[in-house]
């Protein structure tokens, strides 16, 4: 019987740790489970609008740099890009 004791224990240990009871009474509650996923979505939304656009000018700044270098067969690729990137952010 102790040992059963001790399982009762052990299981209820990991079942707070879970929350478990936090998460069922987000369940019961609908508005503020929808309110938590909103919240959680437009985060993820706007840590991916910054992370792109951070990435883009990274690549945007790479790639003038290596236009300043002249380097032979990229050079005329890459400076058409900028020229369409800036043609773009002028028109905005």
């Amino acid at each position: 019987m102790r040992h059963l004791y001790q399982k009762l224990d052990d299981l209820s240990v990991q079942i707070e740790k879970l929350n478990l009871t936090e998460y069922l009474e987000l369940l019961r509650n609908p508005r503020r489970l929808l309110y938590v996923n909103f919240l959680g979505g437009v985060a993820r939304g706007f840590g991916m609008a910054i992370g792109f656009t951070l990435l883009g000018a990274l690549v945007i700044y790479i790639l003038q740099r290596l236009v300043i270098l002249r380097l032979p067969f990229i050079g005329d690729f890459i400076a058409d890009i900028i020229r369409i990137v800036q043609k773009e952010l002028a028109t905005k």
